[in-house]
């Protein structure tokens, strides 16, 4: 990507001014997109501007050269959606934005009608598939087919919007979720953050870890996870499962999850450690990553960066998880990338888990950098910041 794009009849081009929408700046997937498109912009000498209610990755996206505006565009209240309307369009005048991007539902209403009303273009991305149940559902949803053009972070979401917006079919870019391969690198994780995290989650040297890591929701499988532990935590007395992941309110979801750990006789093998910042060291703490989401997912970040650090991965068979994890017979045994397993069979999981628990060292190790050659191939974080630089110019014809 060159650092001066040049326009159609030879000029530089300026800096854009890019304003990205999003409710809060947690951790999620989303959100990690948010701020790694805030710093290609940067360090591409635009300026980059993030719209959002806060959160803990705001410090991180000021660190990188983005810039936050704290807006209350998280609500879903139609009166607060149109006042956040005009909020963006005085925004997007005073400081001269070029163009917008809206990266979830409620904010992406307030968005569209700043930009029309700015005249500047406005971009959607799919991050989720969204229940849609119903006209009204359908109609509050349609707002992220409205982009000039529409980001799909898989060919599973493409296939989504396609069959719900037919009219978006041409405006959409397939331009997958895209890791940073140079914090996800195992030769740059340091034995002391292993460490740190043995101690803060209880984990002995000798313990053979389980990680979901996941928010505490109902549909990201930690129930069928738990099932499966009952069987395998009889065949391995050193298995340890680690739930890594904000509970988001969820409390009542929660107490379900402990009383399922009592009952189960798993309280000394399972622990809830909330969220991890460290998430390779992590990665490379645990012997396999699981991820037995129970809707499907329309990218799956944990197998990809799981994927970078070599580590077995084991996903539900839905959704975008074919596009991230291969398994034999559409490739060969030797090409395996991880295994993927009826949505909701905890039996499944369970075979799969103890299937690479079982890999030996010289298995493991060609498993690793197989791995993370087939992260290299597709999920570079350069590649989805080039892809979607690209079509901000395209649509401002740089």
């Amino acid at each position: 990507m060159p650092l001066d794009p040049i326009t159609g009849d030879g000029r530089k081009a300026r800096p854009l001014t890019v304003l990205q929408v999003i409710p809060e700046l947690e951790a999620g997937g989303a959100e990690r997109t948010t701020v790694d498109i805030a710093a290609a912009l940067a360090a591409r000498g635009d300026r980059a501007l993030v719209a959002s209610e806060g959160g803990r990755l705001v410090g991180e996206l000021q660190a990188l050269g983005g810039e936050w505006l704290e807006l209350p565009v998280a609500s879903k209240n139609p009166l607060r959606m149109l006042r956040n309307a005009f909020r963006l369009k005085a925004l997007i005048r005073r400081l001269d934005v070029d163009l917008v991007h809206a990266r979830s539902r409620a904010p992406a209403w307030s968005a569209l009608l700043a930009a029309r009303m700015a005249g500047v273009p406005f971009v959607t991305t799919f991050h989720g598939a969204y229940k849609q149940v119903g006209r009204l559902k359908a109609l509050y949803n349609s707002v992220m087919a409205r982009g000039d053009a529409v980001i799909a972070n898989s060919e599973f979401t493409a296939g989504v919007v396609r069959s719900r917006f037919p009219a978006a079919a041409g405006r959409i870019a397939v331009i997958p979720r895209g890791t940073d391969l140079a914090a996800f690198d195992p030769r740059g994780v340091a034995e002391d953050r292993i460490a740190a995290l043995r101690d803060a989650w209880n984990v002995a040297a000798g313990d053979h870890v389980v990680l979901l890591p996941a928010r505490i929701s109902p549909i990201k499988g930690h129930k069928i996870l738990l099932a499966a532990a009952r069987r395998l935590a009889r065949d391995d007395d050193r298995l340890v499962f680690v739930m890594a992941g904000d509970e988001q309110g969820r409390r009542g979801f929660r107490a379900e999850l402990d009383a399922l750990v009592a009952a189960e006789g798993l309280a000394d093998r399972v622990r809830f450690v909330g969220h991890c910042a460290d998430m390779p060291a992590a990665l490379l703490l645990a012997d396999v990553i699981v991820a037995p989401s129970l809707v499907p997912e329309t990218f799956g970040r944990a197998a990809v960066e799981a994927g970078a650090m070599g580590r077995p991965v084991v996903a539900s068979d839905i959704g975008a998880f074919a596009e991230t994890v291969r398994q034999p017979p559409e490739v060969a045994a030797e090409a395996r990338t991880g295994w993927r397993v009826p949505a909701g069979d905890a039996a499944a999981l369970g075979d799969a888990i103890a299937a690479a628990l079982a890999m030996d060292r010289a298995t493991r190790a060609d498993y690793a950098a197989r791995t993370r050659a087939f992260v290299l191939s597709r999920f570079t974080l350069s590649a989805m910041t080039g892809a979607t630089l690209g079509v901000y110019d395209r649509l401002l014809r740089r």
